[in-house]
């Protein structure tokens, strides 16, 4: 995956001129060979420069991480630490950065080795928060060399998806398809985030496409393709289409991105794009996604948005499902009822029609799109790769703008369910718990869109982190809550 920021923490120790620098330097020095010795050191860069009360120190550890390459921060109070000093180190880094702090070392030092870091937390909080500076800080900041170590790690995720949204051009193609206002929201929070946005028409496109006809690439992207559907590939004839289609995307990323470093994509498939295209991009798009530049369906732009997100958070594959449709009692009674600790309301169907990796499908066929299908020559609608989602955990999310432009989100773990989905498309048996509710209180109450995005495996906390330190009130972050915490908008005799 060639589309997600690594990222280097410069770590600086901070020291107030009334306790001993060299609390802050001798628990700086444990906190990097902690980290070295559980993490590695790839991660991470050491400033040699303790800074005392002088502005001067200020500068010069930020110029050092600077040259070091660095793109996030860790300010760590290896003592109380100079508030001012401290918090315009954090106001001048461009990028995302952390506090955290010593916790003391021995019962048998607490006179010279005292550091009341614990206390120094409260004024860098206070004094950040004075100077409108984003920082993140851990549930509990405070810990020995160890303890201290876990936050940076803890950090790196939310530091790469902050990093990346301050480099992100998101290019779409197209307006919303008619009838489908569902996924269409202002962009102005996307500049709020720091986030470029290229809108093209589908013209633009369709033209792209053409002068990638007879592309002397293409066959070598066929044979790609063809390796990866193997048993799967059901419409060969198709290939060269898909495989022009997707030199024309890469062609484009790679001709629009500026300056910035990192690309998601956002296109329509219908109603028109088959039958002028003649096929589906489905399978392009999956694939793109599977390389770290996610495509989401139908202009979806926080779509997009909240693929990049979660391929960022999690270093892997990612999709974006509709939240679809619920499970037949039938098929919960069969597969799912004493088997799997759920209820039937906490289960529905993740579908969409073909747009998911195939690293993240248990079997894969490419074939022809069956809803298009049901109107459409089939020949126009080939392309699009189905197959069940493979089981595991999982997190269904989306970051999104109000029709008033304000920022919203909302995140739910569960599972893919080991259940044989009899259906068409991408698609999985889904399983939240406490689904139902909050299907009703949070995605229908606050407005959401029906298309989720899905990170495999559990990111809520770092996803939680993320929306909060770009901005997301935190009581416009809704979550799953567990039986018998009640929404608001529950009736409490219900």
């Amino acid at each position: 995956m060639n589309n997600i920021p690594s990222i280097k923490v410069g770590i600086v120790a901070v020291s107030r001129d009334c306790f001993p620098a060299s609390l802050a330097e001798n628990r700086r020095k444990a906190l990097v060979k902690a980290y070295t010795d559980k993490y590695g050191a790839a991660d991470i860069y050491e400033c040699p420069i303790t800074i005392i009360e002088s502005e001067i120190d200020m500068v010069n550890a930020l110029e050092d991480v600077k040259k070091a390459g660095c793109e996030a921060l860790c300010v760590f109070l290896g003592n109380f630490g100079p508030e001012i000093s401290e918090t315009l180190l954090a106001k001048h880094f461009d990028g995302p950065k952390m506090f955290c702090a010593a916790a003391e070392e021995s019962q048998n030092d607490l006179s010279d080795g005292r550091g009341d870091a614990y206390c120094g937390m409260l004024n860098a909080s206070y004094n950040l928060a004075l100077r409108n500076v984003k920082a993140w800080i851990p549930e509990y900041p405070v810990g020995d060399a160890e303890d201290c170590a876990d936050m940076i790690h803890e950090f790196l995720p939310i530091a790469r998806a902050v990093y990346a949204l301050q480099n992100l051009k998101i290019i779409s193609f197209g307006p919303r398809p008619m009838n489908f206002l569902a996924c269409n929201a202002p962009i102005k929070q996307l500049y709020n985030l720091g986030v470029e946005i290229e809108e093209n028409s589908e013209l633009d496109l369709f033209e792209a496409f053409h002068k990638h006809a007879n592309d002397p690439r293409i066959p070598d992207v066929v044979a790609d393709m063809a390796a990866e559907l193997g048993a799967g590939n059901k419409k060969p004839e198709i290939l060269a289409k898909l495989a022009q289609y997707e030199l024309t995307l890469k062609d484009w990323v790679e001709a629009h991105k500026g300056y910035r470093k990192f690309v998601t994509l956002t296109t329509k498939c219908w109603p028109a794009f088959q039958t002028q295209f003649g096929f589906v991009p489905c399978f392009v798009n999956s694939r793109l996604t599977g390389q770290g530049i996610p495509v989401s369906c139908e202009v979806d732009i926080y779509g997009t948005l909240s693929e990049f997100l979660g391929t960022v958070v999690s270093q892997d594959v990612v999709t974006l499902l509709d939240i679809n449709n619920s499970v037949p009692k039938d098929m919960f009674k069969e597969s799912i009822e004493g088997k799997f600790p759920y209820k039937q309301t906490d289960t529905f169907m993740g579908f969409h029609c073909g747009n998911t990796c195939s690293t993240k499908l248990s079997f894969h066929e490419m074939k022809y799109q069956k809803i298009m299908a049901r109107s459409l020559p089939v020949e126009v609608t080939n392309g699009t790769l189905e197959g069940d989602i493979v089981p595991g955990d999982i997190t269904f999310f989306r970051l999104q703008s109000t029709a008033d432009a304000k920022l919203r989100a909302y995140i739910a773990q569960g599972e893919v369910l080991p259940v044989a989905t009899r259906s068409f498309g991408s698609i999985g048996v889904f399983a939240i718990p406490e689904m139902g509710r909050f299907y009703r209180h949070v995605l229908i109450e606050k407005n959401f869109p029906h298309h989720g995005a899905v990170a495999f495996g559990h990111w809520g906390k770092s996803l939680y982190e993320v929306f909060k330190y770009i901005g997301v009130p935190v009581e416009e972050i809704g979550y799953n809550q567990p039986a018998g915490v009640r929404y608001p908008t529950e009736n409490p005799w219900a």
